[in-house]
């Protein structure tokens, strides 16, 4: 009995869940991972140098001064019994060949979008579509604007209702976490319609 009561008490792991933060260069995905990172993000950015004026667009974003060029990491606990890994991925398209291997076992993705420049983000929302991995679009409100409500935004990218489109700021850990949460939600959910249990399991592939 006592050995029982012992092997009641002793606590779990938590379950950990990979989820990837994607969209087109210059979006927030480096801003987002470290805004609501509860460690110090690792981060993989290097200057914009002048040999990149011809390959990188930088219209809308002249002030931009570095890029991600491998991934960023960070880590949120979400509860007691599960904890997020996130996965910022490189935004600029000759990076692009190492998505592939940053989504393996991502359960889920958060697409992050630029309204002013909603072309940068097209490649990561068919990425995702084409592999069936689950997804939220997250509209980065550069400067604390929005100038356009989540429907219109989801009729512009013909997106179908059950991917939600949800307003949020990369800069803010409360906004950001509001976004993942919703994510949660949705695998949670998707997770109960298929197996009953409402249990998050890793994707092999």
């Amino acid at each position: 009995m006592a050995g029982s009561d012992r092997a009641a008490r002793t606590p779990t792991a938590p379950d950990t869940v990979k989820i990837l933060i994607a969209g087109g260069f210059g979006v927030g995905k480096t801003t987002m991972v470290g805004s609501v990172s509860e460690i110090a993000p690792l981060r993989t950015e290097e200057p914009l140098t002048v040999a990149g004026l011809d390959v990188d667009d930088l219209a809308g974003i002249e002030e931009k001064r570095a890029t991600t060029v491998a991934l960023d990491f960070g880590r949120i606990t979400i509860g007691p019994d599960l904890v997020l890994y996130l996965f910022g991925t490189p935004g600029q398209q000759r990076f692009w060949f190492m998505w592939d291997d940053l989504a393996v076992g991502a359960l889920g993705a958060v697409v992050l979008l630029d309204v002013r420049r909603p072309r940068a983000s097209f490649a990561a929302l068919d990425f995702f579509e084409r592999r069936g991995i689950p997804f939220v679009v997250g509209v980065n409100g550069f400067f604390g604007r929005h100038p356009y409500p989540p429907e219109r935004i989801r009729d512009a990218l013909a997106l179908p209702e059950d991917v939600q489109v949800l307003l949020c700021d990369a800069r803010e850990r409360g906004s950001c976490r509001d976004v993942l949460l919703a994510l949660i939600d949705q695998l949670i959910a998707a997770a109960v319609r298929d197996d009953g249990t409402g249990r998050l399991t890793r994707r092999t592939r």
